[in-house]
């Protein structure tokens, strides 16, 4: 189909004079909407848009939402994912305090080494370790997973169409399939999903989580909790770069109001000025 839209849109106004017009008209549809299938998912569902927060030049991460959304991680995503490029560290100050990570971090150990006798040895994890994968390798993973390699999710959300909200509806988009089709044992019928199946299990149920604040944690929320999380992890600079770009403009606002000064009252009689040459 692809091959028949390329050759299609190689058509121009010579050919149509020269095949007919009505060739011409009907090889020009044909490339478009074979072009426009082609463009997309035939196999899923593309999510709908939803109303985060954070999106709008001015907006700012949610912090309550950050710290309920690592919870959600650490106490359901964690067990078969990593996000590896993102250190305890990066936490304090923006949804925990210092103290805070501490404590959230005591029981976890990390893989270090080589000691002095050259073995890898556990240590209790501190502030500079990363939020390494629970499996030691893509082998152990995949045994681990049914033959499927649970991503790393640090920068899951900047490397998937359609960003939060394909996140938001992986994990809140499970149901049962439709009549006359079938899904292999070990997989869950999934539209939204690339193929209609995925591997993981649905990760989230009503009080699988018991939130610090109070908050309800229906599948709804924790999956909107841990989507802003991982938006955060996979853009940290976020609210900073936001706040650099508003400095940037009130500077060049004031910068632009005193240029405009210049001209209209320091260079404007100058320019003007005529000068009478009188030998």
């Amino acid at each position: 189909m692809f091959r028949l839209a390329q050759l299609a849109s190689r058509f121009s106004a010579k050919d149509g004079a020269k095949f007919g017009l009505p060739i011409f008209a009907a090889s020009v549809s044909a490339a478009v909407v074979l072009s426009s299938n082609t463009s997309c998912e035939d196999d899923a569902v593309h999510p709908i848009s939803l109303p985060w927060n954070h999106y709008g030049p001015l907006n700012s991460f949610d912090a309550a939402s950050i710290r309920r959304g690592q919870q959600v991680y650490q106490q359901v995503c964690a067990s078969c994912h990593g996000a590896s490029r993102v250190a305890y560290r990066n936490l304090v100050g923006v949804a925990y305090t210092e103290e805070e990570v501490k404590r959230l971090i005591e029981n976890i150990t990390v893989e270090d080494g080589p000691n002095a006798e050259g073995n890898m040895f556990e240590r209790p994890a501190k502030l500079f370790d990363y939020m390494q994968s629970p499996y030691k390798n893509e082998g152990q993973a995949r045994a681990a997973n049914n033959g499927a390699l649970p991503p790393d999710l640090s920068l899951i959300v900047k490397a998937r169409h359609g960003f939060e909200d394909y996140i938001f509806t992986l994990l809140t988009g499970y149901q049962d399939p439709p009549a006359g089709i079938s899904v292999r044992p070990g997989l869950y019928y999934h539209p939204y999903f690339p193929g209609g199946a995925i591997g993981m299990p649905p990760p989230l149920m009503d009080g699988a989580v018991e939130y610090e604040d109070g908050t309800p944690a229906t599948a709804s929320q924790m999956a909107k909790d841990v989507t802003t999380f991982l938006a955060w992890c996979a853009e940290p600079e976020h609210d900073q770069r936001k706040k650099m770009g508003v400095e940037f403009v009130g500077i060049m606002i004031v910068c632009a109001g005193l240029a405009g000064y210049m001209k209209r009252f320091k260079w404007a009689p100058i320019k003007s000025r005529k000068v009478d040459f009188r030998p």
